[in-house]
């Protein structure tokens, strides 16, 4: 398939005109600061109905903001809630990914998968290593084609499947980490617009993230090894098909075992603290003057501290029993290169933090969504309909700007504090937003790491090209979009819990009326 014509050529050809997401965002705040003017000068107002406060568009070009943006520009990008969030889970998941926890863990699992449920295991391994960053993709996916092969079967069935698993299925895990710690803080600071003492935590879709593992796993077991392999047929190796052996694909060694039993140990033991802490009078987890339901919250809010310290802790472990560890400055050592792997999204953050503070301080931004919301309260769409909009959009943003946290940082200083008003939880229209990012991510060459994949699969199959690779990735990805709709429906529908505590509807804390307006709007 030439990716110079038809629907792909097009999508590539859009993706390659767009600048870095950096220069996007400095767009966005250019395009931010002439609506601005715009706005303040036609008087463009709203009544939040949270708070009662009326709503006033004001320049970004006044003395008040220039001040906040020039003077304050440090305090802008500290106050980002993400980037400090980010950078206290990285400290201890530097340590666990450089000393090879993650790694021996992702190998220990997958090649000791017992045969007749390889590709489910495959699967779960595959959206439980996200916690890994970049070795999801350069550890499960080559893995997963190698245990394939050793098993007699299709080798690029394996890789197909742990592609989807890993990139398609992005929005699923079995337990939170820095991916929801990065975009549920981007949801936070867009919450705040309209109620300025909404709080968001690291578990805030975690119940949601399990059930994207519990729904995609049978389709990405269906798929592989009732159409993506018969129709890749039967496999017959050939000369120069079978790509030399890799580190990836060696059994563990006896230290490495031993390493991991020792960060097995490390991980009880950090549950057993944090039970005891949560457990003894006057925890400081419990809250017993809160309102009923909100009494754990500061638990939730703890785990942000649990994940990066039990990953260091954990991280240690493995390393002096695996022997990469040799001295507490190698550790040292491991976190500075694990923040200096970060310097791109700090970049970001960046720009991204004077956005959304800037659609702050102008009001365009509550201005925009409380109008918003009353016209489609005047519409009157469910909610349901509402969200699967959300899929859909995110969906087709995902096509041609790779970054979650570059969109999500665009998108939500406008979709949360809209759905707030509509009675929907920030944290429901974060997993819509997250299950659009999910699934198309198979489906578009744009994606940092499609030609690699493409790489993989060459290995086997040197006549193996693009069209093939998206020929193959297709079915799974048109299956996620249609379950993936049809999840958040039935969420929202049912009124599952998307966490612990966390609810599908936002209820305002004090609401003083209807969603209202002023007569001049935006």
């Amino acid at each position: 398939m030439s990716t110079s014509s038809g629907f792909l050529g097009v999508v590539e050809r859009i993706g390659n005109r767009l600048p870095d997401p950096v220069f996007l965002f400095l767009w966005l705040i250019g395009g931010l600061v002439l609506l601005s003017l715009v706005g303040s000068g036609l008087g463009w107002s709203a009544v939040n109905p949270v708070t009662g406060e009326t709503l006033q568009a004001q320049s970004l070009l006044s003395r008040e903001n220039l001040e906040k943006l020039i003077i304050g520009m440090p305090r802008t990008l500290a106050d980002f809630p993400p980037l400090a969030i980010v950078v206290t889970i990285i400290y201890g998941a530097a340590v666990a990914e450089r000393t090879g926890l993650f790694d021996s863990a992702i190998r220990g699992a997958l090649l000791n998968a017992p045969k007749a449920v390889l590709t489910p295991v495959v699967v779960v391994v595959g959206m439980m290593s996200h916690h890994a960053s970049d070795a999801a993709y350069v550890v499960v996916i080559p893995l997963a084609a190698v245990i394939f092969a050793a098993a007699g079967r299709h080798p690029l069935a394996g890789l197909a499947a742990g592609f989807a698993a890993v990139s398609g299925g992005y929005a699923g895990n079995l337990f939170p980490g820095s991916q929801d710690a990065l975009i549920l803080g981007i949801t936070e600071p867009a919450a705040r617009l309209i109620d300025p003492t909404y709080s968001v935590n690291i578990a805030g879709n975690w119940f949601f993230i399990v059930g994207v593992v519990l729904v995609f796993t049978p389709i990405v077991w269906f798929l592989t090894d009732r159409v993506i392999e018969p129709r890749l047929g039967r496999w017959t190796p050939s000369d120069g098909a079978r790509p030399p052996s890799t580190p990836e694909e060696q059994a563990l060694t006896p230290a490495q075992k031993k390493g991991l039993v020792w960060a097995g140990l490390a991980i009880l033991a950090m549950l057993a603290l944090w039970t005891t802490l949560t457990l003894m009078p006057g925890s400081p987890f419990i809250d017993p003057e809160a309102e009923p339901g909100q009494e754990y919250n500061p638990l939730y809010r703890s785990l942000i501290a649990f994940f990066a310290v039990t990953f260091f802790v954990a991280g240690g472990a493995y390393g002096a029993g695996a022997g990469t560890v040799k001295s507490h400055r190698d550790m040292v050592r491991m976190m500075g290169e694990g923040i200096a792997q970060l310097a791109p999204y700090i970049v970001l953050a960046f720009f991204a933090a004077h956005f959304v503070a800037m659609i702050n301080w102008s009001g365009l931004g509550p201005i925009l969504a409380v109008n918003a919301a009353a016209g489609l309260q005047q519409i009157a769409l469910p909610a349901p309909v509402l969200l699967i909009a959300v899929v859909l959009v995110s969906c087709v943003f995902d096509l041609f700007i790779g970054s979650a946290s570059a969109k999500w940082s665009a998108l939500a200083p406008i979709v949360v504090p809209m759905f707030m008003l509509l009675g929907i939880s920030p944290e429901m229209t974060t997993a819509a937003y997250r299950m659009g990012d999910s699934v198309t991510n198979i489906a578009t060459p744009l994606m940092s790491y499609f030609p690699l994949i493409l790489t993989f699969a060459q290995r086997w199959d040197p006549r193996f090209g693009l069209g093939s690779l998206m020929a193959t990735m297709l079915p799974y990805a048109g299956s996620f979009l249609v379950a993936g709709l049809l999840m958040v429906a039935a969420w929202v529908a049912l009124d599952l819990p998307l966490g612990p505590g966390v609810g599908v509807h936002y209820e305002p804390p004090s609401a003083v009326g209807p969603v209202a307006s002023s007569s001049s709007s935006s």
